[in-house]
């Protein structure tokens, strides 16, 4: 699978915004984007007025990075929220929000949705109490996402075992001390804190 291997602090700075790619450094004065808000590259402080076209790509690259989904994976989900119900654009993030890496970088078992995809991939997160590593596995309500008892001795959740999760979203539920996560509701348009224009993706995809 490709993977992205150089600073993903680059990524925020070229989307122009936070994407949370480095946990708790995006929360600090360390961030990329507080200590310089220009796009990477010798003319990032000069780039010319984007096209139609090039702020629907920039919109859709945005999205994909957040996540951290590839390009066919993207246009996959694309495709899968076009033939839902509902308004395409709320469909899709909504299956981004319903991946299991991002459910779990939400629950505070990861530091970051890299982090989570991890936790995932190594075998250490369970789901209705059976081990399941694939990160792109789309939770659905009911399900109760649970960090491995083993794994979860570690001291490294024992922060949040005490303190809980900030801005845990309203879908899901969280008992910190048992590090077991439910999903109540599935994600609706206000439970998405990244700021996306979802409307551009679609007409992207519509031309």
């Amino acid at each position: 699978m490709a993977r992205y291997t150089e600073s993903v602090c680059r990524l925020c700075r070229r989307e122009g915004q936070k994407l949370f790619l480095k946990g708790d450094r995006c929360y600090g004065p360390k961030c990329a984007i507080t200590k310089r808000p220009t796009p990477p590259g010798q003319h990032g402080q000069s780039r010319k007025k984007q096209s139609q076209y090039g702020i629907q790509l920039r919109e859709k690259q945005k999205t994909r990075r957040a996540y951290g989904v590839l390009e066919s994976q993207f246009a996959s989900y694309f495709n899968k929220a076009a033939s839902m119900k509902g308004i395409t654009g709320e469909n899709l993030l909504s299956l981004l929000e319903r991946r299991l890496d991002n459910v779990v970088y939400r629950l505070g078992y990861g530091e970051s949705r890299a982090h989570a995809r991890q936790l995932i991939s190594h075998g250490h997160i369970t789901v209705n109490d059976k081990k399941l590593d694939i990160p792109s596995y789309i939770v659905n309500t009911g399900d109760v996402i649970s960090v491995k008892e083993r794994t979860a001795k570690k001291d490294y959740f024992k922060a949040i075992r005490e303190e809980g999760v900030r801005n845990l979203p309203k879908w899901l539920t969280l008992d910190a001390e048992n590090l077991k996560g439910s999903v109540i509701a599935l994600p609706q348009r206000d439970d998405i804190d990244l700021t996306i224009e979802e409307h551009q993706i679609v007409e992207l995809y519509s031309r």
